[in-house]
């Protein structure tokens, strides 16, 4: 247990909630969470599934219909031939995570994950036995995978490489390039990917090109995807895996010692998400749009304050490192003092050290208030620290 770690927005989340309840006023910029409710159509499919009787066990990998429907989903999304039994559905998507980890590696193996990077990558890789090994993204890089630095990482014991594009918490996006030569790495290796592509509905300038859609790839990449983000169900707790299909048997194996199944009427509903009118998707990508320009407008008019133009996701990264090396000591004092939560940019790797992470899943005018209690509080972080 010692080596598991956190999600820091979770503990971060908790603290401004213990602020909130003493009187403090927060803007909530620390969660990646959509503000926007769920498309009534989908909500309506979960009423009418409880209605006509989904209330009880599915198989462990889902409901038939529901694989089909993810199926010829990631087939048109990605370009690529998927049958629905290579489909694994989950209560969220982090448990593909957790069990393609669990699956694939034992002990003394490599796992090459991305720093800055989502959290989990190594604290669960950490939990297996795995030895983690950073892949740093460079901000003169735009926070994209250096392909040359992959390759020197790569050798006979890497067991797993984890990418993730649209990137969480940088908002870098992988090019066609960028992925053509991460393929032809694991080409040459004996490595599988897990290819987290939760964000890849969001994106702002550019198209997503899944690995998997590389010629020989398919079966050397887990996606993880789910409906979370795009579909504003983080609460619904519903994801999904694409792999090759013996190993999606043993991911429903997994299923069956830990979580039985997803729940039955929310597979329904996501049936309804993939199938149905999909505007709210497209009008919640252009207000995340909007949000990006006036945010990171925002913190480039902030002295000792720098911003990369995320392509995807909702998150900025802007590097503070002028302020303050110490990005936690920071965010810390922009919560307590200036009533504004965000991220540090170690919760996500020691290479995040000097940045911090802004959710812009909030308004326009959270954001802006947010931005006006940056500006202030660090006019009282200047004097206290000099």
């Amino acid at each position: 247990m010692s080596e598991l770690g956190t999600e820091t927005a979770f503990e971060v989340l908790a603290r401004a909630r213990e602020l909130e309840r003493a009187g403090k006023s927060v803007v909530h910029l620390e969660i990646g969470e959509p503000d926007f409710d769920t498309p009534a159509h989908i909500k309506d499919a979960a009423i009418r599934a409880l209605h006509d009787g989904f209330t009880h066990y599915t198989p462990s990998a889902g409901l038939y219909e529901a694989r089909e429907a993810v199926a010829e989903h990631v087939s048109v999304t990605r370009g690529i031939p998927v049958d629905p039994d290579e489909i694994v559905i989950t209560p969220g998507s982090k448990p593909i995570m957790f069990f393609a980890i669990l699956a694939l590696v034992d002990p003394g193996d490599e796992v090459i994950y991305p720093d800055p990077g989502y959290p989990i990558y190594e604290s669960v890789a950490r939990f297996a036995g795995a030895v983690a090994k950073p892949l740093v993204l460079r901000e003169e890089r735009g926070f994209r995978v250096d392909p040359d630095d992959l390759r020197r990482l790569v050798n006979p014991k890497t067991r797993l490489i984890v990418l993730n594009s649209p990137h969480n918490p940088c908002g870098s996006v992988l090019t066609r390039n960028d992925i053509e030569a991460i393929a032809e790495i694991v080409g040459r290796s004996g490595a599988m990917v897990l290819a987290d592509e939760i964000y890849w509905q969001i994106m702002y300038d550019s198209t997503h090109v899944s690995l998997a859609s590389i010629p020989g790839m398919k079966e050397r990449t887990i996606i993880l995807d789910g409906f979370s983000k795009a579909y504003a169900m983080t609460g619904w707790r519903l994801g999904f895996g694409v792999m090759r299909k013996d190993l999606a048997a043993k991911i429903a194996r997994l299923m069956v010692n830990s979580n039985s199944c997803a729940a039955a009427f929310t597979q329904i509903a996501g049936i309804a998400a993939l199938r149905g009118p999909q505007e709210p998707v497209k009008k919640m990508v252009a207000e995340f749009r909007r949000r990006r320009d006036v945010i990171v407008q925002g913190l480039k008019g902030v002295e000792g304050v720098t911003c990369a133009v995320p392509s995807g996701a909702f998150y900025a990264f802007p590097n503070v490192t002028k302020i303050d090396p110490d990005s936690k000591r920071l965010a810390d004092f922009l919560l307590t003092d200036g009533g504004l939560a965000c991220l540090s940019g170690t919760a996500f790797g020691e290479h995040g050290r000097g940045y911090l992470r802004f959710s812009y899943a909030n308004s326009v005018e959270k954001i802006e208030e947010g931005l006006r209690r940056m500006r202030e509080a660090l006019k009282r972080y200047r004097a206290a620290v000099t």
